[in-house]
């Protein structure tokens, strides 16, 4: 395994946190800086801390990790985003009554964060597993730590590339954010579970 390798790799496993972090920003225009990097630091965090425990836990792991990980993101994902999409219906509905609209069910939360971070990071795990498959078979091009850390900080500017950009386009189409954001993160936990499924096949 070569460092071109642990990059693709790394690139591939942010994809998922990418989305999520352009459906945050969406769903919030004008967020701070400070939140932009509270998110990508979350998922950047989870990924360097999900290989690492995926190769402590060695082979014994990588079946569970497997057969679950795909389920796990899906239901997570998918009640963030059901989460999301009700929340816009109920923020339609206040509208059409003359109330002003609620930013505390929009607003992202630092348990919303968590729980979007473990969810795309837990097929991680199993990359981890991977890692030590490959340390043990050709050897890795620097250690599991590095290896880890440049996953981490993939994800990271990935993430806050995605979640500024998510703000520009969420300025302009604030009223439909909040709905896009959750079919996006619906979505995305689909995605998850049938490559999962597939993969089981």
């Amino acid at each position: 395994m070569s460092i071109l390798d642990v990059i693709l790799i790394g690139i591939a496993l942010s994809m998922d946190a990418f989305a999520v972090s352009l459906s945050n920003g969406m769903a919030e225009p004008k967020m701070n800086y400070r939140k932009m990097l509270l998110i990508a630091g979350a998922f950047g965090l989870f990924q360097f801390l999900m290989p690492l425990l995926g190769y402590g836990c060695s082979y014994a792991f990588a079946s569970l990790v497997e057969k679950i990980a795909p389920w796990l993101s899906f239901a997570l994902l998918a009640f963030l985003g059901g989460k999301m999409i009700f929340d816009f219906f109920l923020e339609r509905r206040a509208k059409k009554r003359g109330e002003e609209k609620s930013e505390e069910r929009t607003r992202l939360t630092l348990g919303k964060l968590l729980v979007q971070a473990v969810a795309t990071s837990i097929d991680a795990l199993a990359v981890g597993v991977t890692l030590l498959a490959a340390e043990t078979a050709e050897g890795l091009p620097v250690n599991i730590f590095l290896c880890a850390l440049t996953i981490g900080a993939i994800t990271f500017s990935l993430s806050m590339i995605a979640v500024f950009a998510g703000g520009k386009v969420g300025d302009a189409f604030s009223d439909k954010a909040t709905l896009l954001g959750g079919l996006i993160l619906i979505g995305i936990g689909l995605k998850i579970l049938i490559e999962g499924l597939l993969g089981i096949l």
